[in-house]
């Protein structure tokens, strides 16, 4: 009896559980060390890095040759090819707000919440990416084009934007995640690298056949040479859908590796939330915050300024400069420069800021902009700047992925307990991106059109090479130097993403701590 009158001093301690006594002691064993950086391996970054290849190769070969297949090999009208190029981003760019949408509303599951976005999309991505470029044996196979055009975009959306918002939830440090950045945009434009150059290799050996017409009397020839065009221009398809056949087997193999090689992490104080955010009090809040809107801003036109030449730039090789054999090498060397430049860049931005990259990075493009309106064709000349402004591609490429992760940072802090905004963010992002290049694509290619672009001619009007330099030299530079002028609005710099950095630290601290009492006290009160 005495055992146990002394044990009743002891606060009925017998009647509570071995754990709630130990948690009684939490207070002292919190003030450990604090927690070493969680330090993503190499192997990491590498597998985070090979899943931005696949939206990188696709969208590099849609954007350097569907406008020029289009045109010349599936013999599309510029009308129907431009509402066919401005249908299809447009649509894109819808999609990107209502797959985030969907992922916000996305449970987490064992494999996370983004990831089984990213698995299932694949295998029906690569089927209708290869049937986008069948040239179909029926009429009116404008519509064919329009379908699997939209029906892909809609499918690599599903990949992208989740693959987009992992990049929040690989690492909770700044310094990780800008790391897997660097490695994923040194990849993409690998990936770029690799787009280009097996879809410009391999469609090269089988360029699609042009008519001759010094007398202006082109249907007279094509009657002449009937049947050897539509042999070429046979061969000429046939490489395209095995350019296709080999970019396909690289999405499948990417996602694979992205698949097996990373794993989402959610943030501590995320996880005591039960409910997310509901997304349209999401979407107004993000579009209410101020950083956002000026990064968005600002990279809007300067995304537009490099999509016109993108887009453009086959048929300004082709045409303007008269390098019908060479504009695929050209390409090559572009996106050769801006791979071996992108590490450049990135310890540029470490030790001098972001803000300081965006202006030099991006503005250096505007003198070889210049330079190419005013020069007359030469081939040497032409290398050369295209290296060049590969530098500059390289900046376009790393920047905006690099500072969107700060502006969301900065979002967390004012917003501590607004969970699952991440989607929402990139996928606006990437919706007012595409949606604007959806409009200049169109009426870059219907500017054509009122030009008397014709369809399979070795050369073209006048008009229809001055209207080509305008959308490769005049009107990115324009919009370049907009951007950089929207660029001085934006607040975040060096200072502020330290100060975002302790802040969110604190925030995680407390999440921890909070959650372990939280959980306690359930416990003990249960137990009462």
């Amino acid at each position: 009896m005495a055992k146990g009158e002394g044990a009743e001093s002891g606060s009925a301690a017998g009647l509570l559980p071995t754990g709630i006594l130990q948690a009684s002691e939490r207070p002292v064993q919190a003030k450990e060390p604090k927690k070493k950086k969680q330090q993503l391996s190499i192997c990491n970054k590498l597998c985070y890095a090979v899943g931005g290849a696949p939206y990188q190769v696709t969208g590099c070969a849609l954007g350097f040759f569907l406008q020029i297949y289009l045109l010349d090999v599936a013999l599309v009208d510029p009308l129907s090819a431009s509402i066919i190029l401005f249908v299809g981003r447009a649509w894109d760019a819808f999609t990107d707000p209502l797959v985030g949408f969907c992922i916000s509303k996305s449970p987490w599951t064992r494999l996370g919440r983004l990831m089984p976005w990213i698995i299932f999309s694949t295998p029906l991505a690569v089927i209708a990416y290869f049937l986008i470029w069948f040239v179909p044996d029926f009429p009116h196979s404008q519509l064919w084009y329009l379908l699997f055009y939209c029906l892909f975009e809609t499918l690599v959306t599903c990949f992208h934007v989740p693959y987009s918002a992992l990049t929040m939830f690989i690492s909770t440090e700044q310094s990780e995640r800008d790391s897997a950045t660097a490695y994923r945009m040194t990849v993409e434009v690998l990936g770029t690298v690799l787009g280009t150059a097996i879809q410009g290799q391999i469609v090269g050996q089988a360029n699609a056949p042009c008519l001759q017409d010094s007398n202006g009397s082109e249907l007279a020839l094509a009657a002449a040479n009937h049947t050897q065009s539509i042999s070429s221009l046979k061969r000429t398809q046939n490489a395209y859908l095995l350019a296709a056949g080999v970019i396909a087997s690289i999405y499948v193999v990417c996602a694979i590796i992205l698949t097996l090689g990373v794993r989402e992490q959610r943030e501590p104080y995320e996880a005591q939330q039960a409910e997310p955010m509901p997304f349209f009090r999401g979407l107004r809040m993000v579009l209410s915050h101020g950083p956002y809107v000026k990064l968005i801003a600002g990279f809007l036109f300067t995304s537009l300024a490099f999509m016109l030449v993108e887009g453009n730039f086959a048929l300004f090789c082709t045409y303007t400069l008269g390098f019908r054999n060479e504009f695929q090498n050209l390409l090559l060397a572009i996106m050769l420069s801006a791979t071996f430049t992108i590490p450049i860049w990135q310890w540029f931005l470490t030790r001098f800021g972001k803000k300081t990259a965006v202006y030099i990075g991006i503005s250096s493009a505007v003198p070889f902009l210049i330079l190419v309106a005013l020069m007359k064709r030469n081939l040497i000349v032409t290398y050369v700047v295209a290296i060049a402004a590969g530098v500059s591609v390289a900046a376009a490429f790393l920047l905006p992925w690099s500072m969107l992760p700060d502006v969301i940072d900065d979002f967390h802090v004012k917003q501590p307990h607004s969970r699952g905004t991440e989607p929402i963010f990139f996928s606006f992002y990437v919706f007012f991106t595409k949606f604007a290049s959806g409009v200049s694509l169109g009426i870059s290619t219907l500017s054509l059109d009122f030009a008397g672009y014709r369809t399979q001619g070795c050369s073209q009007p006048a008009y229809v090479k001055f209207t080509l330099k305008m959308l490769v030299t005049m009107a990115p530079i324009v919009l370049i130097l907009l951007g950089l002028l929207l660029f001085k609005l934006y607040p975040i710099d060096e200072e502020k993403r330290r100060q975002n950095k302790k802040a969110l630290q604190a925030l995680r601290d407390e999440g921890s701590s909070s959650g372990c009492s939280d959980t306690d006290s359930t416990e003990l009160a249960s137990i009462l």
